[in-house]
């Protein structure tokens, strides 16, 4: 498809030109075409057109799309949708300035250097780091999935000018869970980045996956292929007797160190290699520091440089090509908008007649079909306002409204009973009798006892006092209440 064609418009995607194929699909550039003037590039994914009708390859489509999904990390290309219509199976990516690593090691090769050190460390650490991402990526019930790559290449790794490396294409991805599997004795992945246990048809596990990246490390350093232009049964064999070389044969400027490190990842035995990928990212981080990713990006960019810079003009194309799109529905003019229904009159019902028209308002061209605001892609805020009366209603009649009403009733109606009680008249009392004039009796003197009127006072002491008993003054009785008339 070539940028002076129309794009694919497949629901809200414009599909454009031809940027990478592989065995049983095409990427493709992409645009999303949002509403209110949004449009992001994409990277889209589609079926060969004789694969798309094909159940098993559908499903092999969706698996890659519900797997990748589940893995966060920066160093894998992220999954944004997967979209069917219109007969189209489409996988949708976020779009990645940039370059696969095997076109970039093509590059040095043809350039006869190899690529440095410590970018090929900033790589590979990144590319170790995203796929033990994937090796603890989990389910949404929280369940490991135990997921392994299997295919993971230079032509699998995408380095961006940003400089961050990332793994692609989770396809032939093994999981629990997918809706694909593979048939008893069936080999999936590239021969010549397979694990001899792979090629075996025996147990897949994340180690797998550390063979096949350190396969990468050792191309990107020795800045040659590690198993070219054999057959597929020399291939098999050479895989199955193990590798002899170290990187340092053809680039000696490898340490040998890193020599060890890497002959390590490529062991025939399982146990023996780093036990995941994060533990061989970390060794290899110790060995060698990594570049910054300035680095890795300027690198690439000079790697790449005309690779980028025509597709940095297709992208530009497209740009224009898709603002053109989105600008097509405004050329028949504003999107006209619902007027709010008239006010009915306060005093009675019917609806308030419009206006006169004056001279100085002219009348329409010609009629204008206003569609709801959903078929017409606006926001519900944009839908034509209800009336006084029913948004009154509908707020009086809200349940918290109609039980702050409620309590305030029974308020109400307690203080007027407490009102009504406080200010009802006191009963009648009837008037008691005056008391009697009369003194109360007083109580006698107290008579002195035999004894003491028999001892006679002592000689020469003074006799006491009598005592005087003072008088009990009478208690007034209570007044008399007046008596209110009947």
């Amino acid at each position: 498809m070539g940028t002076t064609e129309p794009p694919l418009i497949v629901g809200r995607y414009a599909i454009y030109d031809k940027i990478a194929s592989g065995a049983m699909a095409t990427v493709h550039l992409g645009r999303l075409l949002g509403t209110a003037g949004f449009a992001r590039t994409v990277a889209v994914k589609r079926l060969h057109p004789s694969l798309v009708r094909d159940p098993e390859f559908q499903a092999t489509l969706i698996d890659e799309a519900r797997l990748a999904a589940r893995i966060h990390h920066p160093n894998v290309v992220q999954t944004l949708d997967i979209f069917a219509a219109e007969g189209e199976l489409l996988l949708v990516m976020e779009y990645i300035r940039g370059e696969s690593l095997a076109r970039l090691l093509r590059a040095e090769r043809a350039a006869k250097r190899h690529a440095p050190i410590p970018i090929v460390s900033a790589i590979l650490v990144g590319v170790l780091s995203g796929l033990h991402a994937a090796h603890e990526a989990t389910s949404e019930q929280g369940e490991p999935l135990g997921l392994v790559h299997r295919d993971v290449s230079p032509q699998n790794v995408l380095v961006g000018v940003d400089g961050l490396p990332r793994v692609i294409d989770f396809g032939v991805a093994k999981a629990r869970g997918r809706l694909q599997t593979s048939e008893a004795g069936m080999i999936k992945g590239k021969l010549a980045y397979m694990a001899p246990e792979q090629l075996a048809a025996g147990t897949v596990t994340r180690v797998t996956d550390v063979y096949a990246a350190s396969v990468v490390l050792w191309e990107a350093l020795a800045g040659v292929r590690l198993f070219e232009g054999e057959k597929d049964g020399a291939l098999l064999r050479r895989v199955i007797t193990g590798v002899e070389d170290a990187p340092s044969t053809y680039a000696p400027d490898v340490p040998r160190e890193l020599d060890a490190l890497v002959m390590k990842g490529l062991s025939l035995d399982p146990s023996a290699r780093f036990p995941s990928a994060r533990d061989m990212a970390h060794a290899l981080q110790r060995l060698v520091p990594p570049a910054f990713a300035s680095e890795v990006g300027e690198w690439c960019a000079a790697a790449a440089k005309d690779a980028l810079a025509a597709r940095s003009e297709l992208l530009a194309a497209v740009e224009r090509s898709s603002q053109a799109l989105e600008l097509a529905p405004s050329d028949a003019g504003p999107v006209a908008t619902r007027p709010p229904p008239p006010m009915p009159p306060m005093g009675g019902r019917g609806t308030v007649p419009p206006p006169a028209r004056t001279a100085t308002t002219p009348p329409p061209a010609h009629p204008v079909t206003v569609a709801p605001p959903h078929a017409a892609g606006l926001p519900v805020a944009e839908e034509a306002r209800p009336d006084l009366r029913s948004r009154i209603s509908r707020t009086l009649l809200s349940p918290p409204v109609a039980l702050a009403t409620a309590a305030g009733a029974l308020v109400l109606f307690a203080w007027v009973i407490a009102s009504l009680v406080r200010h009802q008249p006191a009963p009648a009392v009837a008037a008691l009798p005056p008391p009697d004039a009369s003194p109360l009796p007083t109580a006698p003197p107290p008579v002195p006892s035999e004894t003491a009127q028999a001892a006679p006072p002592a000689t020469g002491e003074t006799p006491p006092a009598p005592s005087v008993t003072p008088p009990i003054k009478p208690r007034p009785g209570p007044r008399p209440r007046p008596q209110r008339p009947k």
